[in-house]
């Protein structure tokens, strides 16, 4: 009981740190909760199990743990965004392409399971499913009325069960609880009776959080193949704060203000189907297919009381991600893990593709390995370079924000650590 203690006491450290996890993924989901999926690209991820961090991505998997297992990570992603002007019309003049929008985040996680009986099973995962950080490194960017920083960061603390039905099936459940922190930074052209006048810069920044479920399932089909089905549920969340108004470039002294601000957003549900088969004693193979309802956010509008309300037009689609893998067992001691995968924006138009996402679809190559310590403590690393063909950009949803015409060069890089532990 003492480990298990001591083991919570760890993953509820684990919190605190979580608040500042940010990163850019499809969307502004982050597939990242742990790293021991990453040399896979998460193939196989709600059928694997091979640690407690199965939790998030299936938590009838808990079920294949015995004892009390722990497990927790990091990864560091590395995105880069850079903008080409090409033709942009705005309020004031257009500035410089604003440098490169992508900067470093770190990803942790952390998770516990708990075999109570034969049959029954607990758990514990925190981690950050979503977060997002677009900051372009000039404020008189030719795009500043549309965005000049974007971040959103999310904890989410997911208690779960899991009941050995027989020894070919399992099932999984649990809630989440998530807490959403966000700002968004952009200027504000400043009208007078001759015309422009200069700029105003308008920051708001909301806190909230919300409730969600989801469930799980295993089969183990043959003695070689195993499938996985899981389901997250939607998280609506409805943070509030303040919206601050501030003078940056208009010659005539203005003084600050400050409003209450509020929104809403309905974060998307998702569903992974997953396979995992063992060719031989050497080879393993992995399959995913997942899909997000991203079609839940239609726009952002934050309400900002006397100063009128703030929408970002984005209509969003519903998402699909597709992931192949293998894993090839060296020897007692290594694993060597590769995968591939295809990962849809929901992001499927020039002209709704916001400054603050400038998101497309992109191919995963992934490459990792796993260590096996001893028979109780396991490490893996993994590594993935994100491809994105070029983004064309021509948002003109908002008149009053002008237009930003051009194109965006964007990659991303992914490296993680996992450490894995059973009692």
């Amino acid at each position: 009981m003492k480990k298990v203690v001591s083991s919570i006491r760890i993953i509820s450290a684990v919190v605190a740190g979580l608040a500042a996890a940010n990163a850019h993924a499809a969307g502004f989901q982050i597939m990242e909760q742990n790293a021991s999926g990453l040399g896979n690209a998460y193939a196989g991820s709600g059928a694997i199990a091979e640690n407690a961090s199965t939790i998030y991505y299936n938590p009838a998997g808990m079920t294949r743990l015995q004892g009390v297992n722990v497990s927790g990570g990091l990864t560091a992603i590395r995105p880069s965004f850079k903008f080409d002007n090409e033709g942009s019309r705005v309020p004031g003049a257009t500035g410089p392409n604003g440098g490169d929008a992508g900067s470093w985040a770190v990803v942790p996680n952390a998770y516990m399971s708990w075999e109570l009986t034969p049959s029954w099973y607990l758990g514990l995962g925190v981690g950050a499913p979503f977060g997002l950080m677009t900051e372009y490194e000039d404020g008189n960017w030719t795009g500043r009325y549309h965005s000049k920083k974007f971040e959103i960061k999310t904890v989410n603390v997911n208690p779960s069960i899991a009941y050995k039905v027989n020894d070919r099936l399992s099932l999984g459940a649990g809630v989440n609880w998530m807490y959403l922190d966000a700002e968004f930074s952009r200027a504000v052209p400043a009208m007078g009776p001759v015309g422009y006048m200069g700029d105003l810069d308008a920051t708001v920044k909301l806190k909230g959080d919300g409730w969600g479920w989801n469930l799980g399932a295993q089969y183990q089909v043959t003695p070689e193949t195993r499938i996985g089905l899981s389901y997250r549920s939607k998280v609506k969340i409805d943070p509030d704060g303040s919206t601050k108004l501030t003078n940056q470039s208009v010659p005539a002294p203005i003084p600050a203000r400050s409003v209450n601000a509020a929104t809403s957003v309905e974060l998307p549900d998702t569903a992974i189907f997953s396979v995992v088969h063992d060719l031989n004693s050497k080879w393993q193979l992995l399959a995913d297919v997942s899909w997000t309802g991203w079609s839940s956010i239609k726009s952002l509008d934050i309400d900002n009381g006397p100063l009128g309300q703030d929408s970002l037009d984005l209509r969003f689609r519903d998402t699909w991600r597709v992931a192949l893998g293998a894993n090839y067992r060296l020897n007692q001691q290594w694993t060597l893990k590769s995968g591939l995968a295809w990962d849809q924006s929901p992001v499927d138009s020039d002209t709704y593709r916001p400054t603050s996402l400038p998101d497309n679809n992109r191919y995963w190559v992934s490459v990792g390995a796993q260590y096996n310590v001893n028979d109780r403590t396991t490490v893996d690393v993994g590594y993935t370079h994100l491809f994105l063909k070029n983004t064309s950009i021509n948002n003109d949803t908002d008149p009053t924000k002008g237009t930003v015409r051009g194109n965006y060069d964007s990659n991303a890089n992914l490296i993680g650590v996992q450490v894995s532990h059973r009692f």
